[in-house]
């Protein structure tokens, strides 16, 4: 019998690789959780205790609730449109890229991942602007949209592994496109809806650039704009700062780790083709 080799190349890099993304957790945590009397003393060190006043305090400076439910609102409402939206449109591709234009369309829409969002930001701002949707509303739409390029990539390719015999039996009992859709395809689509979800969750809600230059008013701001805002407040008091990095963090951290597994299956079982 072999024995199992370990690859000690890829286990260094593994180690390294951990400790470059677990240490700066470790310290945002560890901060977050002292007061400044120990911040003097050691950064590395453990806190002596747990102060949780550091959150109520750095809640209150930022008025943490009022972002939380403006982030809440923006990325569910862009993560439930790209959903409804973004799959019919993939799968009106998919099922007809044999035509010129819908083959044009696809290609189209894949290479506006390529186009960088400074290139196009100030255009963006006066049109939104001129059109009255510089708030949460327009946000959402701009969403959308913008993540409709990568979203169709994803989308086409787990389309093109859903057999059509599927669809040509329930078309020879009468079923109508938009019945075959939504009563066939889409529950079929149950992984890669969940990939497509959770990865538009991820952007909507760290998202900095987007909200800084569309949203107009103060109490539309989201919690990576507050955090910007109020970040001179926080210059000599690390310890809210932390605190208050640590509170935006945390649902997201949450929702990866129950629903890692969702993107893994739903990207690889988009590779698969037909």
């Amino acid at each position: 019998m072999f024995r199992d080799r370990v690859n000690w190349f890829a286990l260094f890099f593994l180690i390294i690789g951990s400790i470059v993304i677990l240490f700066p957790l470790y310290l945002t945590i560890s901060v977050a959780l002292k007061t400044p009397q120990e911040l003097g003393q050691s950064v590395l060190s453990l806190p002596t205790g747990f102060h949780f006043e550091n959150f109520i305090k750095a809640a209150k400076m930022t008025n943490y609730w009022r972002s939380f439910k403006n982030s809440f609102i923006i990325t569910f409402g862009a993560v439930s449109l790209t959903l409804l939206t973004n799959s019919m449109v993939a799968y009106a591709i998919a099922r007809n890229l044999d035509k010129k234009f819908f083959k044009f369309l696809y290609y189209y829409f894949i290479s506006a991942m390529f186009i960088p969002f400074p290139i196009i930001m100030l255009p963006i701002v006066k049109q939104t602007s001129k059109m009255g949707i510089d708030n949460q509303w327009g946000l959402i739409f701009l969403y959308v949209v913008y993540g409709l390029a990568f979203n169709i990539f994803l989308y086409v390719g787990y389309i093109k592994s859903i057999p059509r015999s599927l669809e040509e039996a329930a078309i020879i009992d009468g079923c109508g496109v938009w019945t075959l859709f939504w009563k066939i395809i889409f529950p079929l689509m149950a992984p890669i809806n969940a990939t497509v979800a959770i990865l538009s969750t991820l952007w909507v809600w760290n998202d900095f650039m987007l909200p800084l230059v569309i949203l107009s008013e103060r109490e539309d701001m989201t919690l990576p704009l507050v955090q910007f805002v109020f970040q001179s407040q926080f210059s000599t008091d690390y310890n809210l700062a932390f605190a208050s990095y640590l509170m935006v963090m945390l649902p997201l951290i949450f929702v990866y780790l129950v629903a890692q597994k969702w993107i893994i299956s739903g990207v690889l079982r988009g590779s698969i083709k037909q």
